[in-house]
């Protein structure tokens, strides 16, 4: 059975730096970036909010997606984030396991 993934974007803050990534674990890959564990551009930048995410049947197909959305201009993904989440909120409470 393959595996489920996601696509996701994290910000600073509203218009702010934003980080593309693909996970086969959103909840845990999001908690790293929120804590700093992986040193990178999400702790250089304090990318620590998820603002936007899609799942996908599998890890190859978002792993594409990431891709074709890596290629897109920054007012594309900022479109794509104000279409499911025009204020810009911290959407982690919303994946993370209790």
């Amino acid at each position: 059975m393959e595996k489920a993934g996601f696509v996701y974007i994290m910000a600073s803050r509203r218009n702010g730096t934003i980080y593309l990534g693909v996970t086969s674990d959103l909840p845990k890959r999001v908690w790293e970036h929120r804590n700093d564990v992986i040193g990178g551009f999400t702790r250089k930048y304090g990318c620590h909010l998820l603002v936007w995410y899609e799942a996908y049947d599998s890890i190859d197909v978002a792993r594409q997606r990431e891709l074709q959305m890596k290629e897109w201009k920054r007012a594309w993904k900022v479109r794509e984030i104000e279409g499911i989440n025009p204020d810009w909120e911290d959407l982690y409470d919303r994946i993370a396991l209790p």
